[in-house]
């Protein structure tokens, strides 16, 4: 989950539980998907066990997270309506709210992520004058970025994950050759998401903070100019590529590949090659050490156990074992921390020899390292699509692990 909405998301469990929502009630989630599963975390610190997650998917009946059921939306109705409440964290809120209503469910809904700032189902005024008031604020971020790149074909990825921007900017190339385009600028969310950019090229970089770029996107769609292109299959939700995910199963990278950048099936990636080496190397013995990348912000965290038994693992076969760590984030309890830039953690992987991450973009990134690479899956369905996880993120050049309850490392 990016980090404003995952602060967007505390802020507003936290007014549920300091203003008594939640309070004598029975929690039940809609929506089964890596954030209403973030969200249970949530709710567990709290002290609080939701009932159910429902959904409307009947492929995921019978799931269990953390002994939390997913149900069908109806089971609901069999819970006093005012001793109940449903928090929701997808962007179908307002499809959600209205099932529930149509079903007769009278009691409490709570949106605790706004999502879906692209498409409110509302005439009121209101809402009207917001969007006109952000649409006047893209265009003049339009405005600027223009007159500082004149002649220049603007890029925008509007979403902050490492693994998009790694797809996009491996296929970019071969649309822009298409489109006949000699100069491009693009515009991401996050210090991270540039450094991706910087491993495929010399391309000029704009970093904006999340509401600027929703602005910018949204007077792009607004324009509908030839210089400018929205680079993702989902946001801002006008494409809904993802509705073909329904009927069959596509690959996220050929989603971007063919959906995005309409290029021919066969059209080879390109690779980064803008490697630094990393200058701590003589820290970690080569060929012996294993890097633990356990941190993602859109997938759920996998549990403690699993991450124990990996380090117990190779400490008995007296491998150096150490947790990549950005920012603020903490090691895993018996590792050390290491933190290389984006552009050293190939460098890095390849002399220690061995990475184990959560699929995660960190994965796409070092998915031409020299060394044994080893991807882990949370066991959970794509949105609310019959595919799993693995089915969507599988990664050449990995071990694929799908990591169920009760998983035993050694085998």
């Amino acid at each position: 989950m990016d980090g404003i909405y995952e602060e967007e998301l505390k802020i507003n469990l936290r007014k549920c539980v300091e203003n008594g929502v939640l309070k004598d009630r029975k929690v039940y989630l809609f929506g089964h998907c890596s954030t209403t599963l973030a969200l249970a975390d949530m709710l567990f610190e709290n002290g609080i066990k939701p009932v159910a997650i429902m959904d409307n998917n009947d492929i995921k009946y019978g799931i269990l997270y953390k002994g939390i059921p997913v149900q069908k939306p109806d089971l609901i109705l069999k819970e006093d309506s005012e001793k109940a409440v449903v928090l929701i964290v997808t962007r179908f809120y307002e499809a959600m709210n209205a099932q529930l209503r149509k079903l007769g469910f009278t009691g409490t809904v709570r949106k605790l992520v706004d999502y879906n700032t692209y498409a409110e189902y509302s005439l009121s005024e209101e809402v009207f004058l917001r969007k006109q008031e952000r649409l006047h604020h893209g265009e003049e971020i339009l405005a600027s970025l223009r007159n500082k790149y004149p002649e220049h074909f603007l890029v925008f990825c509007p979403f902050q994950a490492l693994g998009d921007i790694y797809v996009c900017m491996s296929y970019l190339p071969d649309f822009l050759k298409r489109r006949g385009v000699d100069r491009c600028t693009i515009c991401v969310g996050g210090k991270g998401c540039s450094a991706v950019v910087s491993l495929f090229g010399n391309y000029p970089v704009e970093i904006f903070e999340q509401k600027k770029l929703d602005a910018a996107v949204q007077a792009c769609l607004y324009e509908n100019r030839k210089d400018t292109f929205i680079a993702h299959q989902d946001r801002p939700y006008v494409v809904d590529l993802n509705r073909a995910l329904y009927l069959k199963k596509i690959p996220f990278e050929k989603i971007y590949c063919c959906g995005v950048f309409n290029l021919p099936i066969e059209t080879k990636p390109i690779y980064p090659v803008y490697w630094e080496e990393f200058p701590e190397n003589n820290r970690v013995k080569k060929g012996k050490a294993v890097i633990l990348s356990p941190y993602a912000k859109s997938v759920t965290a996998l549990s403690d156990n699993i991450w124990k038994q990996i380090i117990e693992n190779y400490k008995e076969k007296n491998y150096q074992v150490f947790t990549n760590v950005v920012g603020d984030e903490k090691p895993l309890e018996g590792t050390e921390p290491i933190c290389p830039k984006l552009s050293e953690i190939r460098s890095l992987v390849e002399h220690a020899g061995t990475f184990i991450g959560i699929r995660s973009g960190l994965c796409d990134v070092i998915r031409t390292a020299d060394c044994r690479k080893i991807a882990l899956y949370p066991d959970y369905q794509y949105c609310d699509t019959k595919w799993k996880s693995i089915d969507m993120y599988f990664i050449d050049g990995f071990e694929n692990i799908v990591v169920k309850e009760g998983i035993k490392w050694e085998k």
